[in-house]
């Protein structure tokens, strides 16, 4: 009688399982490897999301790369589609890029990116899992390698090595030190909500309580630390700013009196220097202001927002005068590249020089007096590359009562 003769099985290198009642994914090792890194990386840049809350720009970057990473890293775990490997290889590409960029150069489009920062665990924990997943990805991509369920021991190992890796990463972008004075206030706050030794500390540069309003009778009292004397001195200069500096409301008048724009209308805060003025034997003269701040008024014209008082060449943050001790914060730009014509065109790389053809422009410390509101009081610098360098040890204005 004929007996029916089973076939024989062989192993099978697709993904498959799947029935009825469950349905398993099974992946190539090196695509599973991608996957848990980039969500390794995405996990530690939404952790910094949070601590660069003061520049909107720094946090939507932050975001989106966050979204990225982790949105592919689902993605590969639940597709066998071939265009995931290529997706995940070319994004996590680009965010390593960026990464390289910001370190080397700055990212001068945005806000809170633009100064070169050292390497730290964060960002180079971050770094090497998007390495991974480029290199995983493209394995993937390039070579059929046998799959694997992903229940099994070696996903399972896969992703504990991951979150051994991630978790001191996400701690870590959670503590991450900014350049430019970001330090003092983090200090500050570990001082007074319990992280570390309890230490009574002041911020070096302080906001007065009252918002500035300069068509309201200025008061800039409050403020621990400043004396009577500094108060009176740094309320007269915004007096005295206040009545003569209108004088260049118009910005022909500026351009008749010898300033012009660098170039950086694009931010928001046009800059007019007059470079006759800066070694002129007058400082903090609004009569003869060494530079002015003008604005878009919204009616496709500019607006006069603030003098900026520069020291004479060659001068340092050690020669600035004490005008309102807390209150008056100077600053510097070591950073900027200019044309010979003074228009700003560009940041220094890595050792602080500019490319060929342009070159740095005056490292004298500058103060802004504001005579329109500004929500960081009358003294404070711009956001961003604009901010410019403070004092070693400073904490900027407004990180302590805006932050």
């Amino acid at each position: 009688m004929a007996t029916a003769t089973a076939a024989p099985t062989t192993a099978s290198t697709a993904p498959v399982v799947t029935d009825d009642r469950s349905r398993t994914i099974a992946l190539a090792p090196a695509l599973a490897v991608a996957a848990f890194a980039s969500l390794g990386a995405g996990a530690i840049h939404a952790a910094a999301i949070g601590v660069h809350s003061e520049h909107r720009q720094a946090v939507i970057a932050f975001t989106i790369v966050a979204a990225i990473q982790l949105g592919w890293g689902v993605l590969a775990l639940m597709s066998s589609n071939r265009a995931v490997p290529l997706a995940g290889a070319v994004a996590n590409a680009a965010i390593l890029a960026g990464w390289v960029l910001a370190k080397t150069n700055g990212i001068g489009f945005v806000d809170g990116l633009e100064t070169v920062e050292d390497v730290q665990l964060a960002d180079a924990l971050a770094a090497t899992l998007a390495a991974i997943a480029v290199v995983g990805a493209g394995l993937a991509l390039l070579r059929r390698s046998r799959a694997t369920a992903t229940s099994s021991p070696v996903l399972m190992g896969i992703a504990l090595a991951t979150a051994m890796v991630t978790i001191p990463g996400m701690v870590a972008a959670g503590s991450h030190a900014h350049a430019g004075g970001h330090d003092g206030a983090a200090n500050d706050s570990r001082a007074h909500h319990g992280t570390g030794p309890h230490v009574e500390t002041e911020p070096v540069a302080a906001v007065a309580p009252k918002p500035y309003d300069p068509t309201k009778p200025i008061d800039l009292g409050g403020v621990p630390g400043v004396t009577p004397e500094q108060q009176a001195r740094a309320e007269n200069l915004i007096a005295i700013t206040l009545l003569r500096l209108p004088q260049f409301a118009d910005p022909a008048v500026a351009e008749a009196a010898g300033y012009r724009s660098i170039g950086d209308a694009a931010t928001g805060d046009e800059h007019y220097v007059n470079t006759a003025l800066f070694d002129d034997g007058r400082i903090l003269n609004p009569d003869f202001p060494e530079s002015l701040v003008y604005q878009p008024d919204g009616q496709g014209g500019k607006k006069l927002g603030a003098a900026m008082y520069m020291m004479p060449t060659g001068s340092t943050l050690a020669d600035v005068p004490d005008i309102g001790g807390k209150l008056t914060q100077w600053h510097i730009h070591n950073n900027l590249c200019f044309t010979s014509s003074g228009r700003v065109a560009g940041l220094t790389d890595a050792q602080g020089a500019c490319q060929a053809g342009l070159n740095k422009g005056t490292e004298a410390p500058m103060i802004h007096v504001w005579i329109i509101p500004h929500k960081c009081g009358p003294f404070a610098a711009l956001e961003g590359v604009g901010a410019g360098q403070i004092a070693e040890g400073e904490t900027r204005l407004c990180d302590h009562a805006h932050s």
